[in-house]
């Protein structure tokens, strides 16, 4: 099933749901700080802005108020920063008891890129995925593969509200889209550009941050047993740059997910937790992108990725912040419900 397709069960679950109430073998010194007792993650479940983006259109403020009185702490815009200067959003934010350390709307409107991570260090920003963008519209650049999937975020545009953001590369300043076809050297000058870039995040307590969907795991056009993402991971430096785990995604494009915190322990300091059903039943011989299609996006707690397992290893995989996203929630009747029934859900593994 696509994730567009919304079967009737689903929608009778849903709205079931939405009446509730709506380690590794490691060096000792890494063992050691890794191992320490994790937080109430509940404390601090932000959101994919994303996932709201059709209600958001037209009363962004008041989806804001929403998701704060649901329960969330944080927020990642998609879709820019409502044509506000920073400090007028940072504000906002605060009115709400919402914090932003992630964006995926690029940087702020400025003079130049200086003043720009100014903007965004003023907004609270930890964590830039690129450089490109304004803060006023829409996101520049998609996040996926590249190619043009449905409901991609191009440039001066944005996803339909059904969508799946999909194709148009990494964002300005980053050399284009991450999977299939990709070629060694072309993902280590991406990896480099990453590392060059976060140098000047850094001034401003910043990190660069990569996100994936499923291309990522694609073989490479010239060495077909490793992928972009091996590269990414090898090529980038951990002071500079974090991996923006998106845990549904690499799910559906048949990683273990545990398996890679314990290659990789302390690399993915975000997390996007997005969850699906038909990950289990998916033919080996599907592709990448034929994987990202065939996924059957669901609220977190109903469909097969093992969260409270996940999130058991959080300290291994260094993970700071995470965003619950899902890219079809409108399509469920109602995004900003959906929305409070991921919550819900999460909550529920968690406890």
């Amino acid at each position: 099933m696509k994730t567009e397709s919304i079967s009737l069960g689903h929608r009778r679950d849903f709205l079931k749901m939405a009446a509730l109430g709506g380690a590794a073998m490691i060096s000792g010194g890494l063992r050691e700080a890794l191992a320490q007792t994790s937080p109430d993650w509940t404390k601090q479940i932000g959101l994919e802005l994303f996932t709201v983006r059709d209600a958001m259109q037209t009363d962004f403020e008041g989806v804001l108020a929403k998701l704060a009185s649901f329960g969330y702490k944080e927020v990642e815009p998609a879709s820019g920063y409502n044509n506000m200067e920073p400090k007028e959003f940072r504000a906002m934010l605060d009115r709400y008891g919402l914090s932003m350390p992630s964006t995926h709307s690029g940087l702020p409107a400025g003079t130049d890129i200086e003043a720009r991570l100014e903007g965004g260090r003023i907004m609270g920003l930890k964590y830039v995925e690129n450089f490109g963008g304004g803060g006023g519209g829409q996101r520049g650049g998609g996040r996926g593969p590249g190619g043009g999937a449905p409901g991609a975020v191009g440039p001066g545009g944005g996803a339909a509200p059904g969508g799946r953001r999909g194709g148009g590369g990494q964002g300005a300043g980053q050399g284009g889209g991450r999977g299939a076809g990709q070629t060694e050297e072309n993902v280590k000058r991406q990896a480099q550009t990453l590392n060059e870039n976060g140098k000047v995040a850094q001034k401003f307590g910043m990190k660069m941050i990569v996100h994936n969907h499923t291309m990522e795991f694609a073989p490479l056009a010239d060495k077909p047993e490793m992928h972009p993402y091996d590269i990414l991971l090898a090529e980038t430096d951990p002071a500079l740059v974090t991996l923006q785990l998106d845990i549904g995604w690499a799910s559906v494009a048949g990683q273990d997910i545990l398996a890679m915190f314990k290659k990789n322990p302390g690399r993915f300091e975000c997390w996007h937790v997005k969850d699906a059903k038909g990950i289990k039943a998916m033919p080996p011989t599907l592709t990448q992108g034929q994987r990202q299609q065939a996924a059957d996006l669901v609220p977190v707690g109903q469909g097969e990725v093992d969260y409270k397992s996940i999130f058991a290893q959080a300290s291994l995989a260094g993970m700071k912040h995470f965003c619950i996203e899902q890219d079809n929630a409108a399509l469920w009747g109602d995004s900003v419900a959906a929305a409070r029934v991921s919550l819900n859900g999460l909550v529920r593994l968690l406890s």
